[in-house]
């Protein structure tokens, strides 16, 4: 399959027919297009569709593209962004890429530019994903990123604090062997003090209450030494 194969591709636009004429180019490429005429409706539409990119103009009525694209990067950084405008002035380039766009397209453009452009984002964006992937850590039926802090049970995402993450990591990377409570408090306490301990012992408890949908994992104490996870195969 074509990696552009079933890409969402969201295209805020104002002007109809350049909108349609980039539609029509873009499909037949085999990009899914989904169009909206303003900011607002873009924004609606992103966080309904999750596109797989964003193709958007600048200047547009009720919302334009710079306040559009600052709202989604509050909640979405990986989302490639791509814009469209008149507007050259280096102010602008700049303000664009500084609110989190990833390329900047002058007005007027040929299309196999743009598709070259899209493509290239997709790319990066492909290779990033599937690098994020190979990061993730396997944990009986959960699976830990590291990187986003989360720790996934099915479709179902919680999200962890950055201590939990780290020690769950230590635990996940030493499976079947003890990591020494120092270890873990001078990595990411600083000290290895009675309180300290005692936190430690916290938050242990509180990820073995996130890990208990799978009743094969446990997390053993072994008093004066440290902390084991422990997962039985069900095969």
């Amino acid at each position: 399959m074509k990696r552009e194969d079933n890409i969402q591709v969201l295209l805020v636009e104002d002007e109809l027919t350049l909108a349609m004429i980039i539609k029509d180019t873009l499909e037949e490429e085999s990009f899914v297009i989904h169009t909206a005429a303003n900011g607002e409706e873009g924004l609606r539409l992103f966080f309904e569709l999750r596109p797989h990119i964003v193709v958007a103009d600048v200047m547009m009525p009720q919302m334009d593209g710079f306040t559009m694209v600052r709202r989604i990067r509050q909640a979405d950084m990986q989302t490639p962004v791509l814009f469209l405008t008149a507007r050259s002035a280096i102010r602008d380039v700049v303000e664009g890429f500084e609110l989190g766009a990833n390329d900047y397209l002058k007005k007027p453009f040929g299309m196999q530019e743009l598709i070259v452009r899209i493509k290239s984002l997709l790319g990066r964006a492909f290779v990033r994903e599937e690098s994020e992937k190979q990061h993730l850590l396997e944990i009986g039926c959960y699976r830990l990123d590291p990187a986003t802090q989360q720790l996934i049970f099915g479709g179902e995402q919680t999200e962890l604090s950055h201590r939990e993450a780290e020690i769950l990591k230590k635990l996940c990377e030493n499976r079947g062997k003890v990591v020494h409570t120092q270890d873990i408090l001078l990595d990411l306490w600083g000290d290895d003090t009675f309180f300290n301990s005692r936190s430690l012992h916290v938050f242990i408890t509180k990820i073995r209450h996130k890990l208990a949908k799978d009743p094969d994992i446990r997390i053993l104490n072994v008093r004066g030494i440290g902390y084991k996870l422990i997962v039985h195969s069900t095969t």
